[in-house]
């Protein structure tokens, strides 16, 4: 599962359905859309942040602008396996993408200071500054899902993805520790996103509205964030942000 493609700009909508509104809108769906090049799979991240929780706290307040850092793999990895470095950035709603592949053990001593494998030097270039502007970065949270993804059949820039059965951990921070964690969303929830370069087609936007399907502002790491920040809360623990 995955593209070649390193350097992505789009607008991504997200939206969360239940059951019921999900199997509505597949029926509809499915004079438009067919499967991704990779339907069907399991995605697994590690998001990085600070020691203060800046990323994460930044993305909450929603900004005009964010980033974020995270390593990804489409399968439980070894440190043989080839996984994916990503710098997301968000800006006035339209999305930034950086990535490049490295081995899981080129990726995990690049990401604590090392040299990169030259794999994509510019982006590897930018991914440094990043990691040296954000001084103390580090692992902060575990996060995986089950992803279907479909393409429009009549433009194959247009992608639709569902993501449900989201797992969360907070340690055990590697992507070859398995999958394993804390259930962010209620049974049976799904969050959509649509990905496309520009305006949405009318006749998507008609469906949307026919079924009262409304975007929402939702991260999933900001979400389990706030899930566990609000546990802690709960049972008296002492938050600092300094």
């Amino acid at each position: 599962m995955g593209t070649g493609e390193s350097i992505f700009e789009r607008i991504e909508k997200k939206y969360i359905l239940d059951e019921s509104t999900y199997n509505r809108l597949r029926e509809k769906l499915d004079e438009h859309f067919k499967p991704d090049r990779y339907p069907k799979g399991t995605i697994y991240n590690i998001y990085f942040d600070t020691p203060t929780d800046l990323l994460v706290r930044n993305s909450i307040e929603k900004p005009l602008y964010k980033e974020k850092l995270r390593l990804r793999s489409y399968v439980i990895p070894n440190k043989q396996s080839v996984v994916f470095v990503e710098l997301k950035k968000k800006f006035q709603g339209v999305v930034y993408k950086r990535r490049v592949d490295m081995t899981l053990g080129e990726a995990e001593e690049f990401l604590s200071g090392g040299k990169g494998p030259g794999n994509d030097p510019q982006i590897e270039k930018e991914l440094s500054y990043f990691l040296s502007f954000y001084q103390g970065i580090a692992p902060a949270m575990f996060l995986s899902y089950d992803r279907l993804a479909f393409v429009a059949k009549n433009d194959p820039e247009l992608r639709l993805t569902f993501d449900t059965h989201i797992l969360y951990r907070q340690d055990n921070l590697g992507l070859d520790k398995g999958q394993w964690g804390k259930e962010l969303l209620p049974p049976g929830t799904r969050i959509m996103e649509i990905k496309i370069p520009g305006s949405m087609p009318l006749w998507l936007s008609h469906i949307l509205d026919e079924l009262k399907i409304y975007p929402a502002s939702f991260s999933k790491y900001g979400t389990a964030y706030s899930k566990e920040l609000a546990e802690d809360l709960k049972k008296g623990k002492v938050i600092t942000c300094a």
